[in-house]
């Protein structure tokens, strides 16, 4: 599986393309505003297309920039070359005082293929915006974090065909006293996805993260040791969602899952695109859904010659 649709959602809202010319609605918070570009030629390695920034500035002198809420960025170029706009979006943060929901990444795999995009240090973002209840950010060639304290942000999601283990130990060493949502596409190791179970230790014990309701761990080549390290995790007990969902999870892991802590108070255990055989399936379902627990094990995968595959990887 790639990434092939852009986000037509995204914090609640209908996502809508900014066009500089275009009428905009009555009321500019009540959609989501995307910023890309469909084409470009230039190809500067340490900065966003021309043709994005112009676009960029466009929308930040639009009367619609005060009011916005939800901000998607999309293409900013070719971003296999073309730097994310981050120094951009940190700059912009006192003509967008209503932004709350930032997604910067949202392009399918024939504009960039995800362990390709460029990211960079999206630490001053955490600065720049107190306020700021959601952070999603896709693609993680070049990215940074350090570690930071907020105290607003209720969802963190960092998508990727790999997500490198420092950025898994940073984000553990995070002060997140207000987040609910953390989702970690942890990816293979053939696209720097080098995350471990230890470097997941501080999240999985739960200590610096008390409102956390939900815990995606996806897209993961070690799913199976992530399910037998959620079957011991402090951390379980107060979550509402567990997602092992998009990864590798095979008998081995469902198992361990079923033969540790009760999970019986979940909301749902989504472990959607998995390797399963059909009696685990049933079993997972038959033990679960009785209390309540809303189990997805949909887009059940077959092992290859050459092992189990994660559904987004380049």
């Amino acid at each position: 599986m790639t990434i092939n649709e852009r986000l037509t959602r995204f914090a609640g809202l209908p996502v809508v393309d900014f066009e500089p010319d275009r009428e905009p609605p009555a009321d500019p918070a009540a959609v989501a505003w995307r910023v890309a570009i469909s084409e470009y030629e230039d190809e500067t390695e340490d900065q966003p297309s021309a043709d994005f920034l112009t676009r960029f500035a466009a929308f930040l002198d639009s009367p619609v920039a005060p009011a916005v809420t939800a901000l998607v960025i999309g293409a900013w170029g070719y971003a296999a070359v073309n730097l994310a706009p981050l120094r951009q979006l940190r700059e912009a943060a006192p003509r967008l005082p209503a932004l709350r929901h930032l997604f910067i990444g949202d392009m399918t795999s024939e504009e960039c293929e995800v362990s390709w995009i460029k990211q960079d240090d999206v630490t001053p973002l955490f600065e720049a915006y107190p306020d700021l209840l959601t952070l999603r950010v896709r693609g993680t060639d070049g990215l940074e974090l350090r570690p930071v304290r907020h105290e607003a942000l209720r969802e963190l999601a960092f998508e990727s065909g790999g997500l490198p283990g420092g950025i898994v130990r940073t984000v553990a060493e995070c002060d997140l006293p207000a987040l609910r949502h953390l989702e970690l596409w942890l990816g293979t190791d053939n696209y720097g996805g080098d995350a471990t179970v230890e470097d997941l230790a501080p999240i999985l014990g739960g200590a610096r993260l008390p409102a956390l309701e939900y815990l995606g761990l996806r897209d993961a080549e070690i799913a199976d040791e992530l399910a037998a390290a959620l079957a011991a995790a402090p951390v379980v007990a107060r979550l509402r969602t567990v997602d092992l969902s998009l990864g590798a999870l095979s008998d081995v892991g469902a198992m361990a899952l079923l033969s540790g802590q009760p999970l019986s108070h979940l909301s749902k255990l989504d472990l959607h695109h998995h390797f399963l055989t059909e009696p685990m399936m049933d079993r997972v379902r038959q033990e679960l859904e009785p209390t309540g627990v809303e189990v997805d094990v949909s887009d059940r995968e077959v092992e290859e010659d050459w092992g189990r595959f994660i559904a987004v990887s380049e």
